[in-house]
C-alpha cells in the first residue's frame, strides 16, 4: 500500500514538473526573433462584450509581410480594447490603427533588443526552476509523511532520491531549451 503511495508521489510530481516544462516551452514561444508570427498574440485575451476573449476570437490576424502583424476586428467597436490588450500584455510593440485594423510592425532586432529578448528567455527559465523546486520541495514533504506512516527508512531515503534525479532531468531540459533560444535569437 504504502509502495502504492511512493510510485503516486513520484508520478505526480513527474506530472506536476512536465506541466512546468510546458508552460516554459510555451513562453519561450512568444519570444520571437525577428520575424511576425501569429503567434506571439497567443495568451493576449480582449475585453470583449463583457468577457475576456482570446485575441483570435475577436478578428482576423494575419502576417502581410515578415515584419508586419495585421489584426482585423470583425466589430470595428472592438478596436481600442484590442490595441489596449496588446499594450497592456507588454509584448514590445506598439499597435498603430487605422479606426478599421490594427498593424504591428515587427522591429529590426538590434544587439541590444536580442539581448533584452534573452533576458526575458533566461527570467522565464528561473521561473520554471523555481516551479520545479517548488515541486521538488512538495514532493519531499510528502515523502517524510509517508515516512511518518510507516514508510521504512530506505525506501524513504530511496524516493528522495529518485524525486532528485526527477528534478535533475527536468533541469537539464530547461537548460536545452534555453540554449536553442539563446541561439535563435542571437543569429542574425
Amino acid at each position: 500500500m504504502i509502495e502504492d503511495d511512493v510510485k503516486t508521489l513520484l508520478s505526480e510530481t513527474k506530472s506536476l514538473m512536465g506541466k512546468a516544462l510546458e508552460h516554459f516551452e510555451f513562453e519561450l514561444s512568444k519570444i520571437r526573433a525577428g520575424r511576425a508570427n501569429t503567434g506571439m498574440l497567443d495568451g493576449i485575451e480582449v475585453d470583449a462584450y463583457g468577457a475576456r476573449t482570446p485575441i483570435f476570437q475577436v478578428g482576423n490576424i494575419s502576417t502581410p509581410d515578415a515584419r508586419t502583424l495585421s489584426i482585423q476586428p470583425w466589430d470595428a467597436t472592438l478596436v481600442p480594447a484590442i490595441e489596449k490588450a496588446i499594450m497592456a500584455a507588454n509584448i514590445g510593440i506598439t499597435p498603430q490603427n487605422d479606426g478599421k485594423v490594427i498593424r504591428l510592425n515587427i522591429p529590426a532586432l538590434t544587439e541590444e533588443r536580442r539581448k533584452d529578448l534573452v533576458k526575458q528567455a533566461k527570467h522565464q527559465a528561473e521561473n520554471c526552476r523555481i516551479s520545479i523546486r517548488t515541486v521538488r520541495k512538495d514532493a519531499n514533504e510528502k515523502t517524510k509523511k509517508l515516512q511518518k506512516d510507516g514508510l521504512p527508512e530506505d525506501a524513504a531515503k530511496k524516493c528522495e532520491t529518485d524525486i532528485q534525479n526527477i528534478t535533475n532531468d527536468f533541469s537539464g531540459k530547461i537548460e536545452k531549451h534555453l540554449e536553442v533560444k539563446e541561439k535563435e535569437i542571437m543569429t542574425v
